[in-house]
């Protein structure tokens, strides 16, 4: 019997099961729970497979559809897509241990709505900047490694963030925050970036660097809505640069372009979403408390553009960016 702590994750795509297949490998008893039947069938047919430029690799963990899961879950990794939280949590919270916990391993700004349901008592936040992608049923393409940062929503570091954070390191780099808030509003700034770069069919880095005004103006609409919170710098992200009337934009934007243009994955998960996937996007839910904080018509409008192109109202083309450039 395995003396590694257990965890269910809940949503076994590019971060769920990212993440599943490094804790299952170090040792972890793992299971995913997942509404994909043709994901879960492979994963219980054929394994887990991480696939890498090297090569796949494969382990093997329960996987399950939600009505087939167990009846009660400990630690939970929650890595669901932002629009689905509600709907999943009255079907989570029921099955949550007295003395089990949910980590939020999502985009967005989900955690208020997580301890709404399992309570504050049971509710951890967690910040991913991940990029990987099913690329088909029971496979995850490794994207390279990026930040994972643990933190209680109230600002402690407790022993459950300290001990998730070690089981963790099976994965890579995560480490514990006294500030996860901070670190959630600043991916805020960065996905409106690479949010933008989905109107397009064409490299993230490359559609950022050309679009530099307009990238530059969309994060700072943003990362001023976070108000007074202390924004926290990732990987080659630095939130302070992008700031209204910040000095060092540019410098900021050859460092965060370099270090896109190294990572395995050229296109975001919401270009994949809709080019690839044909389902229904995210951001809308990211980026909805951003809408209701303040006034963000830069925002708004690449989100309406956004959603025409989702919808098939409009094709994918550099032009909208061009369009949204104009109006500066």
């Amino acid at each position: 019997m395995s003396d590694r702590r257990s965890y269910t994750v809940v949503g076994g795509g590019a971060i769920g099961g990212t993440l599943a297949f490094h804790l299952a490998r170090a040792g972890h008893p793992v299971s995913i729970v997942d509404a994909d039947p043709a994901h879960v069938a492979a994963i219980t047919g054929r394994g887990l497979t991480l696939r890498r430029p090297g090569g796949d690799e494969t382990v093997e963990l329960p996987a399950f559809l939600p009505e087939d899961a167990p009846p009660t879950f400990g630690r939970v990794l929650l890595a669901v897509k932002a629009q689905a939280t509600e709907t999943v949590l009255p079907w989570l919270t029921p099955r949550l241990a007295a003395d089990g916990f949910v980590v939020s391993l999502q985009n967005g700004l989900n955690e208020g709505l997580i301890a709404a349901h399992v309570g504050p008592e049971r509710t951890v936040g967690a910040f991913v900047n991940l990029f990987a992608d099913v690329v088909e049923p029971g496979v995850v393409r490794d994207g390279g490694l990026g930040a994972l940062v643990v933190g209680e929503p109230d600002g402690r570091i407790s022993d459950r963030v300290e001990e998730v954070v070690a089981d963790l390191q099976a994965w890579g780099p995560a480490k514990a925050t006294a500030n996860v808030e901070g670190y959630l509003w600043a991916k805020l700034g960065f996905g409106a970036m690479l949010t933008t770069t989905a109107l397009a069919d064409a490299p993230m880095a490359d559609l950022i660097d050309r679009h530099r005004p307009l990238m530059h103006a969309i994060a700072a609409e943003v990362l001023e809505a976070a108000g007074d919170r202390v924004l926290e710098p990732f990987d080659q992200f630095d939130p302070a640069a992008y700031l209204p009337g910040a000095p060092g934009r540019d410098a900021a934007t050859d460092r965060l372009v370099a270090w896109l243009r190294t990572q395995p994955k050229d296109r975001s998960g919401i270009w994949r979403d809709i080019a690839v996937r044909h389902r229904p996007i995210e951001v809308h839910h990211h980026y909805a408390p951003v809408l209701a904080a303040a006034e963000v018509p830069l925002l708004r409008a690449m989100l309406t553009r956004l959603r025409d192109v989702e919808t098939g109202a409009a094709a994918m083309s550099e032009d909208h960016l061009v369009e949204l450039e104009r109006a500066l």
